[in-house]
């Protein structure tokens, strides 16, 4: 089949086609600076497609359920963004030397059960669920004997398959110490890959979500949601807020990027730092509290 030429921009009125339909389905506002971007993008769906034009790509996107393949496929293409293993070298600080030193104290000392579930929502290709995990292994003691869940979520179903696998590249893995390199990674003798470990692995289980909507799983201890949110509108940010805040757990923690300035939609949070809140404890569990993380 022979294919014309793409225009080379979408016009401003397809670009407010796609920024709504987009805003629809994902809550990420694409401004008009982001049109060559999303140009760019676009384009490959439509050389992979076999279809014509900006405008036909668009028709057929409306045709489609947003379970379809091609839906994946395209917003794959538009919530890409970089990620690596250790990115935001302060909250890891936190994590490694006080989330993780005080629960497990607070299990020593009888007052909370050897039990941990994490979520990384949007977690792209793995790299923070993979961090996680990492720190786990290197600083929670007795690691072996507690029950720990790290759940990765995506919108994109091929960013979850990716994850799955646990292999990264040296660009992903350029931030991880020399020693985690060297307990918990193997090196892969094609692409310059290393893969993690069996007890990293076994931690992490990874699905496919949208934000939007309601995840159907138990509290979580422990959320972390990343450099995400800067791209939502006030709505989706309410809509998205509301969900991580029903799955805390009294007690749990939520932490995000300081840049996302979220903090108005989490009023029902203690706010610890401005990436870390906290979901107030019960009353019946003051005990508890002393000895739990702040």
């Amino acid at each position: 089949m022979t294919v014309s030429t793409a225009p080379d921009l979408l016009t401003d009125a397809q670009l407010a086609d796609y920024a709504k339909l987009i805003l629809k389905v994902t809550g990420i506002r694409v401004s008009p600076q982001k049109k060559m971007l999303l140009s760019n993008r676009i384009r490959r769906r439509l050389k992979a497609t076999d279809i014509e034009s900006f405008g036909d790509y668009y028709q057929q996107l409306c045709k489609l359920s947003v379970d379809d393949h091609e839906w994946d496929m395209f917003l794959q293409e538009i919530t890409t963004h970089e990620t690596y293993l250790f990115r935001d070298e302060v909250h890891w600080d936190w994590f490694r030397d006080s989330f993780l030193p005080e629960i497990s104290l607070a299990a020593i000392q009888g007052k909370r059960k050897k039990e941990l579930r994490i979520w990384s929502a949007a977690c792209s290709t793995g790299d923070e669920a993979c961090t996680i995990a990492c720190c786990i292994a290197d600083r929670l003691q007795n690691s072996a004997k507690w029950k720990i869940e790290i759940l990765g979520t995506d919108i994109g179903v091929d960013a979850v398959k990716k994850a799955s696998e646990s292999l990264f590249g040296e660009r992903a893995m350029r931030l991880v110490p020399e020693n985690y390199r060297s307990r918990f990674f193997k090196r892969q003798d094609q692409d310059d890959l290393w893969a993690a470990n069996p007890e990293l692995k076994h931690w992490m289980k990874f699905r496919q979500h949208n934000l939007l909507d309601r995840l159907m799983v138990s509290p979580f201890d422990l959320i972390f949601l990343k450099n995400v949110l800067i791209y939502f509108d006030p709505d989706a940010k309410k809509t998205t807020a509301a969900h991580l805040c029903r799955l805390l757990k009294p007690g749990g923690i939520l932490v995000t990027s300081a840049a996302e300035n979220v903090s108005e939609h989490l009023t029902s949070l203690q706010r610890l730092a401005p990436w870390r809140h906290r979901n107030p404890e019960a009353p019946n569990t003051r005990d508890a509290k002393k000895g739990g993380t702040r």
